[in-house]
C-alpha cells in the first residue's frame, strides 16, 4: 500500500492538538515499561468508568442483556474491567505504533496457524473474521509475527489523525481497506490475501439481517457471505487474548467454516454470531462492550440504551418549538 499523501491542509490550526499533543504523548507512553503502563492504564480505565456516564451505561446495558445468568455485582465488576482493559489498551496502541516489531516476538503464542497456512496453500483469499477487542491496534502487530494480513477499518473523522494512524499502520498491514472501499477489498481477496474483517457492529438492516448474538436479536452484517464468493475465499475466525497481568498474548485461529455460505442468509449470520460469541466468552471483558451493539431493534421493540444528551436536547427543542406553534 502506498504511503498517504501529506498536504499542507493538515497543518491548519485545528489540527495542531494532534501534532503537538496527541502524537508526542503516544510516543512517550510507548517508552514506559510494561509494569508502569499496566498500572497507569488500570487507573485510567477506572477513572473513565466513573466519569463517562453514557459509555458506562451502554456497557452495563450490554452486559445485562448478554450475561443474564450473572449477578448484578458480577456484571458491575465486568463493566469496570471493560474500562480497565480499555485503559491498558491505550498504552498497547502506543506500543503498536512506536515499539519495534521484534519487541513482541517472545510475548505471543499462536494456535491454529497450520490451519491458516493450509487455507493459504489452496491459492484462494482468506477472510479472517474477528471481533473488536480492546487492544485492536496491537492485534495486527501480533498477527504479522506469523502471517501477513490486510485490515478493513473505518477512517477517522479528523484528517490529521487519520493521516498519522494510516502512516503508522503501514508497518503492519499490506492493505488498509476503508470499509466503504469494496473495490480494494475484492482486489485483496482476488490476490489471495488474508483479510481481517470484523462483522460485530450494528450498521443497521441495509447491510444486514437480524440474527441472535448472545441470545439477543442483533443487526448482523451479511457481507462475509458475499465476500466468500470472491475467489471462493476460505472463511475462518481469529481471537486475541491478553494475559490478565503479564505482557503475554495468545492468538487462536479456528478451522475453516464448512458449508458456508448457504441459501439461508439468517442461518449464515447466526453461525457467524455464534462463533464470535464463543470466542468472546474466552475473555469477555477484553471485548469492546461500550458499542451500542443492539441499537437497531425489531419493529415495536424499544432500543435498550438510554437516550444520548444531544438527542434529549433535540427533543426538548422540538417540543418547545411545537408548544410555541400551538399557542
Amino acid at each position: 500500500m502506498k504511503s498517504p499523501v501529506f498536504t499542507w491542509h493538515l497543518l491548519m490550526p485545528r489540527y495542531w492538538p494532534i501534532w503537538l499533543c496527541v502524537i508526542p504523548l503516544f510516543y512517550l507512553l510507548s517508552r514506559l515499561p510494561w509494569s508502569v503502563q499496566h498500572r497507569l492504564g488500570t487507573a485510567l480505565g477506572r477513572f473513565i468508568y466513573k466519569v463517562i456516564g453514557q459509555r458506562r451505561r451502554d456497557t452495563e446495558t450490554n452486559l445485562a442483556l448478554c450475561f443474564p445468568e450473572k449477578s448484578a455485582e458480577e456484571r458491575q465488576w465486568m463493566a469496570e474491567d471493560v474500562f480497565v482493559q480499555g485503559g491498558i489498551a491505550l498504552f498497547e496502541t502506543a506500543n503498536a505504533w512506536f515499539k519495534p516489531k521484534t519487541y513482541y516476538h517472545r510475548k505471543v503464542t499462536i494456535e491454529g496457524l497450520h490451519l491458516l497456512q493450509a487455507a493459504q496453500a489452496e491459492g484462494k483469499g482468506v477472510l479472517l473474521l474477528g471481533a473488536h477487542y480492546s487492544f485492536v491496534d496491537l492485534c495486527g502487530l501480533l498477527a504479522i509475527i506469523f502471517f501477513q494480513v490486510d485490515t478493513v477499518y473505518r477512517p477517522q473523522n479528523n484528517k490529521a489523525l487519520e493521516y498519522f494512524i494510516v502512516k503508522r499502520r503501514l508497518r503492519i498491514y499490506d492493505y488498509q481497506i476503508d470499509h466503504d472501499n469494496m473495490r480494494l477489498l475484492i482486489k485483496a481477496l482476488k490476490e489471495n490475501h488474508v483479510v481481517w474483517y470484523t462483522p460485530d457492529q450494528d450498521f443497521g438492516l441495509k447491510q444486514g439481517v437480524f440474527a441472535p448474538f448472545f441470545g439477543i436479536q442483533a443487526a448482523t452484517l451479511t457481507a462475509p457471505r458475499r465476500l466468500q464468493k470472491i475467489n471462493d475465499s476460505v472463511v475462518m475466525f481469529i481471537h486475541f487474548r491478553r494475559h490478565p497481568t503479564l505482557e503475554q498474548y495468545e492468538i487462536l485461529i479456528t478451522p475453516p467454516l464448512a458449508d458456508y455460505p448457504t441459501d439461508d442468509v439468517v442461518a449464515d449470520a447466526t453461525r457467524v454470531n455464534q462463533q464470535l460469541e464463543t470466542l468472546i466468552r474466552r475473555s469477555p471483558t477484553q471485548y469492546m462492550w461500550f458499542h451500542r451493539r443492539f441499537k437497531t431493534r425489531p419493529d415495536g421493540e424499544a432500543m435498550p440504551y438510554p437516550k444520548k444528551k444531544r438527542h434529549l436536547k433535540q427533543e426538548l427543542a422540538e417540543a418547545a418549538t411545537q408548544t410555541k406553534e400551538n399557542q
